[in-house]
């Protein structure tokens, strides 16, 4: 079979990417060695896929070059996905931040972008592997589990290692590497945190517990959202926001109570409550098991009387920068992301095209750009997809 463009992978990236180029009146073929394309859209957003951010920009992503997702995100932005949303009239919703997700199922999401592949003409094959891809004289020659394939363009949309159950693999490194492009290191990223030793023991046994509000920070990096306590670790937004700056060994730092004077509020409810117990007045800001754990383990709790100023300011002080020892992460299994990829300087930031093979093309989770959470990875695979279905 004889193509202009070769797709490999087709999720978010390699269905924008197939969209682009067929409207252009290529003869695109869209390949996926899974069963069903979209399965990372489907699961998304408690399957209702937080499909963009509003206000996405090239801020909200990590990459070794913070310059190289600008084009990309500015020529194609939340507003003109938005457009294609409403123009098949899904209903949709934002939740907090400007993520928006779909009132009703991610299923509409992906029914959207297979209804516009139809429209234009692309083909879309499924539990079709890729077993072997060859630099021919005028393009490529990729022997699939149906036969061999010779496209002029190669794109390589095939994501990243995060959740291997749904068939993620290191596929698209393997390439980059064998067309002479460097990988940079890869490791989970949007991942729950995980505990040991002592540490673990200290919370174990509160899994369950949530915060509404906390502020996580690694260095200079804070995130304000959720917290929860699982048997494990820790998770909940805030902490998925923060692992993808926090590895190993990084001191982190959460304030319990972002929004709350705590030290000057303990100095009043020494004077309005003398004879409650510490653990009695924290209870009625933080959740009563944590709080009870927080004077078992480190606050001797006391009548608020027996407290001089300055202890219950340092209390204060600690509450607003509780540390936690984190011992790693819950891996590649349920991570959102994989950070890390194809390195960016291999790659032209406008058209995410090989500098080093013509034809060739990295978009999507397989390159090292890695957004927050609340939409802004879908947002690049829109973006990365467009950047080259625009000139395959």
């Amino acid at each position: 079979m004889k193509v202009d463009a070769l797709i490999i992978g087709a999720g978010a990236a390699g269905l924008m990417c197939a969209i682009a180029a067929g409207q252009r009146g290529r003869r695109v073929l869209l390949v996926d060695h899974a069963n069903k394309v979209g399965k990372k859209i489907l699961m998304s957003g408690g399957g209702r896929c937080n499909f963009t951010n509003t206000g996405a920009t090239p801020a909200n992503y990590l990459c070794a070059n913070p310059h190289f997702a600008k084009s990309a995100l500015a020529r194609y932005t939340p507003t003109d996905f938005i457009a294609l949303v409403e123009k098949h009239r899904i209903a949709y919703h934002e939740k907090e931040l400007g993520q928006l997700f779909c009132d009703d199922s991610s299923k509409q999401i992906v029914r959207m972008l297979l209804d516009e592949c139809a429209a234009a003409n692309v083909r879309v094959e499924t539990d079709c592997g890729v077993q072997r891809i060859r630099k021919a004289p005028e393009g490529f020659t990729v022997t699939t589990a149906r036969g061999d394939v010779h496209a002029e363009s190669l794109v390589i949309a095939s994501g990243g290692l995060s959740i291997p159950s749904m068939g993620a693999s290191g596929f698209g490194y393997e390439i980059a590497r064998q067309f002479g492009h460097a990988v940079l290191p890869t490791r989970a990223g949007l991942v729950p945190l995980t505990l040991s030793g002592k540490h673990q023991e200290h919370y174990q046994d509160l899994a369950g517990v949530a915060l509404p509000m906390v502020e996580t920070r690694v260095g200079k990096q804070a995130f304000r959202a959720g917290m929860l306590f699982t048997h494990r670790g820790i998770s909940g937004p805030s902490i998925l926001q923060i692992s993808s700056y926090w590895q190993a060994g990084d001191d982190l730092r959460i304030d319990l109570l972002p929004d709350h004077g705590v030290g000057e509020w303990l100095l009043e409810q020494r004077v309005a409550r003398p004879a409650a117990e510490l653990k009695t007045v924290l209870g009625d800001v933080l959740p009563k098991r944590l709080a009870q754990r927080l004077c078992e383990q480190w606050f001797e709790s006391r009548p608020m009387r027996q407290y001089h100023d300055a202890e219950l300011l340092q209390i204060g002080a600690q509450l607003h920068a509780w540390p936690i020892v984190a011992s790693g992460s819950e891996g590649y299994r349920t991570a959102e992301v994989t950070l890390g990829g194809v390195d960016t300087d291999g790659l032209s930031s406008s058209t995410m095209q090989s500098k080093l093979v013509p034809g060739l093309y990295f978009i999507g989770e397989v390159v090292d750009v890695t957004g927050w959470l609340g939409g802004y990875n879908f947002q690049w695979a829109w973006a990365s997809g467009q950047a080259a279905g625009e000139v395959i």
